[in-house]
């Protein structure tokens, strides 16, 4: 019986190992996905020209003189209000929720075009306060900023610290806003296929969570730590041995 208890509490090679049809499936093209802004994030808008003083009133200005703070940045950012609109200057309410970084550069440009404020700016956008959150049997679980236009979830795992052998490998679970709507999704590192959907490439505000294997689950359970278990046994065997005699 102690025996089917430990062997039943064990993780094998195929619960651990990452990417075990590798060999099978090495070469794939890659499709990289742009995020889409989402209420509540920080942009970063410069606006240049060949005259810098007619770009002036479309720049905010970082106070204060420490210009390479982050935290600083992210205060003279334009925050993205719940209903998906920046308040830009001269410009006015500006709609950019669901919308790249890109076609946010662009949408700005053809405003000030169009409008006769700017003759051929350069518009730049950076988000500035994109997270992820991991949660569960990672070595180092929390939130996460990252600066990169795309980062995948192995390097989203990587930054938690990678899974503790007591992650469950097979079963990541991601939560993610589309639009209004809350997906959740269910990725297996141990195959490859995960690589080829949407949940590849981390987007900024998703939640990763890694729960634990079922020999962790057993262990913290209803069967509980061997050497307790061993101890008992051992225990109960000797009260009958005495009981018997």
């Amino acid at each position: 019986m102690l025996s089917l208890i430990m062997i039943s509490s064990c993780a094998s090679k195929k619960d651990i190992l990452y990417l075990q049809d590798a060999d099978s499936n090495n070469t794939t093209n890659i499709v990289y996905q742009d995020a889409t802004i989402q209420p509540n994030d920080i942009l970063k808008i410069t606006v240049e020209t060949l005259v810098p003083l007619a770009a002036m009133p479309y720049n905010r200005s970082v106070s204060g003189g420490a210009t390479n703070s982050i935290e600083l940045i992210k205060l003279n950012g334009y925050l993205v209000s719940n209903e998906g609109t920046i308040n830009f200057p001269v410009l006015g309410f500006i709609e950019v929720s669901n919308l790249t970084t890109r076609e946010v550069e662009s949408k700005i440009n053809d405003l000030l075009v169009e409008g006769g404020h700017l003759k051929k700016p350069t518009v730049d956008v950076r988000l500035l306060n994109a997270k992820i959150t991991i949660l569960g049997e990672v070595n180092v679980p929390g939130t996460y900023t990252f600066t990169e236009q795309n980062i995948t979830i192995l390097q989203a795992l990587g930054y938690a610290g990678d899974l503790t052998i007591n992650g469950k490998r097979d079963d990541i679970i991601i939560t993610r806003d589309v639009n209004g709507v809350r997906k959740i999704s269910h990725i297996d590192l141990t195959s490859t296929d995960f690589m080829n959907s949407e949940y590849y490439y981390i987007k900024p505000n998703d939640n990763i969570i890694v729960n634990q294997n079922n020999p962790r689950v057993k262990e913290s359970g209803f069967i509980g730590n061997i050497g307790t278990v061993l101890t008992i046994a051992s225990l109960a065997l000797s009260i009958t041995i005495l009981l018997s005699r």
